[in-house]
């Protein structure tokens, strides 16, 4: 099946990233960290024909559905089927140095973080991360699961109360989070929760009529929650964001988009941190933000906000 993933932000990254390197008119290596639809990728190579591009993704299926998009392109793109988080590990290096990194040491000129979740995943994953089809409750990025990894299966019904609200309200910001675990609870007392439809029915019990009639539906904090928890999104991208620092070259460049304020909290804080220790400075003081024409186009890009760095020791 073919991509359908819209790429946000996806001038505003490239040319903040790409463009004032390129004017040395070098071949350069860059590390797309999540790879997704392959917007940015196939994008970056068009443009720009010496760079090569390592792509990262978790889920293995994202090269099959964009992989078309690729056709007389597939020799400057090595795509490898694992998390930014372990983009530092040996066996993955060892890659890539085969591919593309054995003259430079290691090093690249440049990683995109783009933390939104693919269209892709969202509708057609079949892996419950969104709320408008019902499919198995399961939120997880990896495509093949195996029976020990967390799934949010495993969180409805096995975590307390209290947890629950935790992370409801923690990642999702959800202030019906209370409300919401306590449903959860008086529900698998009786039946399994196992289904995105079985959720999206205790949560519509849950909380008050209005709240149910507001721009956002009332599903989409406590989904968000739930893939952040599964998935250790927040964790993962602490350990990504110091490991792509890592393996940039002195005047390589970082961008980020991130898509909610727990994601550009930990981005903003980690930037600020390499431009206070000298290591870095910051390309865009204040985030980049989606324009009206992106955002009629695709709504999904309302809440993008990019940021760049660049490493200067």
């Amino acid at each position: 099946m073919e991509s359908v993933h819209k790429t946000v932000l996806l001038n505003e990254t490239i040319e903040g990233l790409l463009a004032p390197q390129k004017a040395g008119n070098k071949e350069l290596i860059v590390i797309d960290a999540t790879f997704g639809g392959g917007g940015h990728s196939k994008e970056i190579l068009e443009k720009y024909p010496d760079v090569k591009i390592i792509a990262l993704d978790q889920d293995k299926s994202a090269w099959n559905k964009a992989k078309d998009k690729f056709k007389g392109l597939e020799k400057r793109i090595f795509f490898v089927n694992v998390n930014f988080r372990d983009l530092d590990d040996k066996d993955n290096l060892k890659n890539f140095g085969a591919f593309a990194l054995g003259d430079i040491g290691g090093e690249v000129d440049a990683i995109i973080f783009d933390l939104g979740l693919s269209s892709d995943q969202l509708e057609n994953s079949g892996r419950g991360f969104s709320f408008m089809k019902d499919e198995p409750l399961l939120m997880t990025m990896k495509e093949n699961p195996l029976p020990e990894d967390l799934t949010a299966i495993d969180i409805i019904n096995g975590w307390s109360e209290k947890s629950l609200a935790d992370i409801i309200y923690g990642y999702g910001e959800e202030r019906f989070s209370r409300r919401i675990a306590k449903g959860i609870i008086e529900v698998r007392k009786k039946n399994k929760i196992e289904t995105t439809w079985d959720l999206v029915k205790v949560i519509e019990s849950s909380v008050p009529g209005a709240y149910k009639k507001g721009r956002l539906h009332f599903a989409t904090k406590t989904f968000q929650a739930l893939r952040i928890a599964v998935n250790d999104e927040l964790g993962t991208l602490q350990i990504g964001l110091q490991k792509g620092f890592n393996v940039l070259k002195k005047g390589g460049r970082m961008s980020v988009i991130s898509f909610h304020s727990l994601e550009d909290r930990i981005v903003k804080r980690f930037f600020k941190e390499k431009e206070k220790e000298g290591k870095a400075k910051l390309i865009n003081k204040k985030p980049i933000t989606t324009k009206e024409e992106e955002i009629k186009n695709n709504p999904r890009s309302r809440s993008g906000k990019l940021r760049i760095l660049e490493k200067i020791i």
